[in-house]
């Protein structure tokens, strides 16, 4: 019984972790964008 709800905590603890490093990707990802939108907006002006 021990066994089984520590694997289900786990796997509870594990789901949690793949959607929040799924958002910091995506807010790394759009800040990665403004990045390089702000290069090529500084490129066009020289």
């Amino acid at each position: 019984m021990k066994i089984l709800a520590t694997l289900a905590i786990a796997s509870a603890v594990l789901l949690t972790g793949c959607n929040t490093f799924k958002g910091i990707g995506q807010d790394v990802s759009k800040a990665g964008d403004k990045v390089s939108q702000t290069a090529e907006k500084t490129q066009d002006k020289l």
